[in-house]
């Protein structure tokens, strides 16, 4: 088993690796006698020791030489476009237009609170008058928590013709603030009051007073009443917030902070009574200014002995008096309470005031 030519090979091959191992044992041993002249031995190169007989050829694993083809890939072709993206421009719908504001009433005013004493309900001479006074607007009351709506046949008389001679109508209501919903009905009742030709009031003033004038004012009870009178008129309707004077006694115990947010304008009731006219005035539209609210301070125009001023209407001096320092204090308007108190020489006085005339004079 092995033997042949294939074992006498392998023995001269063996002979001749034993022999080369041998002469280099024998010349390291001979550079290390000599004193270590060479710190490395020298190897000589290998040499391959031809076999007698070429090695039969089945006896060789072949080394086959293969090339590998590596098949290019294929070019990656751009996709289509699974779906069509087109450049459009998107245009918004425009805001919604804001409410227009209201116009707040300008020049000079009278304030009606009983109809059949004011020029016994004439609505001719209601006209006459207020265009020889150069009045720009009028407040009618339309009520109270005590009488309900009121004077709604003297609207309809009134309206038609007071608008055909330029003349703005506002109405104005004394809420007694124990019931909100009650008095907001009211003044709702009023505003969509409508006389013919589609005549109604150009806004609407509330007069917020204090509990000695039988109110249940209280603070929370203001804020209510005038937040849920603006929801319930919305933005564009004019609201007048009648509040009583300034006074510094008066701001203790009358919360001007809580009632006139929702408000337009402000009216104080500037009633001097015993006091300077002017300066009276003064304080009150020095005050109420932080509001950042147009100011229509109301004036004295009826007989204030009963409580506590000086006896009978006031003079023209003090009217005058009071037209020129609102004005001086930058009110937009002025008016009085109250038409059926003024005597003659309070409306001539009115007339005579050159100031608050900003409006065209009433048509004829």
């Amino acid at each position: 088993m092995g033997g042949g030519l294939l074992g006498e090979a392998r023995a001269r091959l063996l002979v001749s690796g034993l022999g080369a191992l041998l002469s280099l044992a024998i010349l390291a041993t001979a550079a290390a006698a000599e004193g270590g002249r060479a710190s490395t031995p020298i190897v000589p190169p290998l040499v391959r020791v031809a076999a007698p007989r070429p090695m039969p050829p089945d006896l060789v694993t072949p080394v086959i030489e293969t090339t590998t083809t590596v098949k290019p890939k294929p070019a990656v072709k751009p996709s289509r476009p699974t779906s069509t993206t087109t450049s459009t421009t998107t245009t918004l719908p425009p805001p919604p237009a804001l409410a227009p504001a209201p116009t707040i009433p300008q020049g000079k005013g009278m304030w009606i609170w009983e109809p059949a004493r004011t020029e016994h309900g004439d609505v001719t001479a209601i006209l006459a008058r207020a265009k020889a006074a150069g009045l720009t607007h009028i407040f009618v009351r339309t009520g109270s928590t005590w009488d309900g709506f009121q004077n709604g046949q003297f609207l309809d008389q009134l309206l038609p013709f007071a608008h055909a001679a330029g003349l703005k109508v506002y109405g104005w209501d004394f809420p007694k603030l124990s019931d909100t919903k009650v008095d907001v009905d009211r003044a709702l009742q009023a505003l969509n009051h409508t006389a013919a030709g589609g005549n109604r009031l150009d806004g609407f003033a509330a007069d917020i007073e204090t509990r000695s004038e039988g109110t249940d004012f209280r603070a929370d009870a203001a804020w209510v009443y005038s937040h849920y009178l603006r929801d319930a008129v919305g933005p564009s309707t004019l609201l007048i917030a009648v509040v009583p004077n300034p006074t510094p006694q008066m701001r203790r115990q009358y919360s001007y902070d809580a009632t006139v947010g929702p408000f337009d304008a402000i009216a104080p009731m500037v009633y001097w009574l015993n006091r300077e006219p002017g300066l009276d005035t003064a304080v009150a539209l020095d005050y109420l200014k932080h509001y950042g609210k147009p100011l229509m301070p109301i004036g004295q125009a009826y007989d204030g002995g009963p409580e506590g001023g000086r006896p009978g209407v006031p003079t023209p001096a003090e009217l005058t008096r009071f037209m020129q320092v609102a004005h001086d204090y930058g009110a937009v308007s002025v008016s009085f309470w109250s038409w059926q108190e003024a005597n003659a020489s309070a409306w001539d006085a009115i007339k005579a005031a050159p100031l608050f005339v900003k409006l065209p004079a009433l048509k004829s």
